[in-house]
């Protein structure tokens, strides 16, 4: 594919009208709506690329180092990350007034908050990452396996949906037979998941899923899919421009887990022979292309035993 960007030299040969390579679009100035590691990373990255840097902040980060390290910073709110980093009305002043062409979400936050990211285009503010409308299709994991399933990518068996209450849910339970993981639609990070064995076990979890999945993420919807007995975790990363080309970057492992939550990846995988790969590679391009995905992503799956993935989710 080459390189997303230029380094500064060739942005500045090419703004001089020299070199025979081909104009390519530039960002002046980059809004940075995240803090800590992640901020520094992006700055770092800006930096190598001769792209000036607006840190936003909140009273409690004032003394941050991505504060310190950016060219400019604003402050947007409060401590508590819902009146500062999750103010979608703040950061957008904070853009407008920084006068910046672009957004960079960094991860978590609003990262994959399609609402921000139409919000930014209505603005006319670059959002680096997917545009909302392919956002939303992978975004809602529900969404993402009906996406999987047109696109003949293989998923965990499961219900064909939401399920809407206790009595729909104990009947998908019983169809594909226990155990089963209760999940929720939204958001990650292990959060609104949980494991029934039985129907004794299934009502419990069911709404403790839920009322995690309500607090956590704002929407208390869930579905049901069979309990894979001790998968690997495998995550594809792909990288995809607006021209439809699309490429895999190979696996990592995340299997080594403690509460749902990753806890070290390894990459290569330990289990990936040189077909798997390039089934399971062939499998993310394919879906990310039925959907018209661009920017990076990660596909994660579900590997048994006997080497048969099954999708599971996307993180945009």
């Amino acid at each position: 594919m080459g390189r997303a960007f230029r380094l500064p030299e060739e942005r500045l040969a090419l703004k001089a009208g020299k070199g025979n390579a081909c104009p390519r679009v530039m960002f002046e100035k980059v809004l940075i709506a995240n803090r800590g590691e992640i901020a520094l990373r992006v700055i770092r990255a800006c930096r190598e690329l001769g792209i000036r840097t607006l840190a936003i902040y909140s009273e409690a980060d004032v003394d941050s180092l991505h504060v310190q390290l950016a060219d400019e910073a604003i402050c947007i709110g409060a401590a508590p990350s819902s009146e500062s980093y999750l103010k979608i009305d703040r950061i957008m002043s904070a853009a407008e007034v920084g006068d910046v062409d672009a957004i960079h979400p960094g991860y978590g936050f609003l990262a994959e908050n399609a609402h921000f990211a139409e919000v930014c285009e209505s603005c006319n503010i670059n959002f680096i990452g997917p545009p909302a409308s392919v956002m939303r299709k992978m975004g809602d994991k529900n969404l993402a396996r009906q996406y999987a399933r047109k696109a003949g990518v293989p998923v965990t068996p499961g219900s064909d949906g939401i399920v809407p209450d206790e009595n729909e849910a104990l009947k998908v339970a019983r169809k594909i037979g226990y155990p089963v993981m209760i999940k929720a639609v939204a958001g990650g990070g292990g959060r609104g998941m949980r494991v029934a064995h039985n129907d004794a076990s299934f009502v419990p979890a069911f709404y403790a899923a839920r009322m995690e999945a309500e607090n956590a993420f704002g929407n208390p919807d869930v579905y049901i899919e069979k309990l894979i007995a001790n998968p690997h975790h495998i995550e594809f990363q792909i990288v995809a421009d607006k021209h439809g080309h699309i490429v895999h970057l190979g696996e990592r492992d995340c299997s080594i887990q403690r509460r749902n939550q990753k806890v070290i990846e390894e990459c290569p995988s330990p289990l990936m022979t040189d077909g798997l790969r390039k089934k399971m590679g062939h499998a993310c391009v394919k879906l990310a292309h039925s959907v018209g995905y661009q920017n990076v992503g990660t596909m994660e799956f579900l590997v048994d035993n006997s080497g048969h993935f099954f999708f599971m989710e996307m993180n945009t």
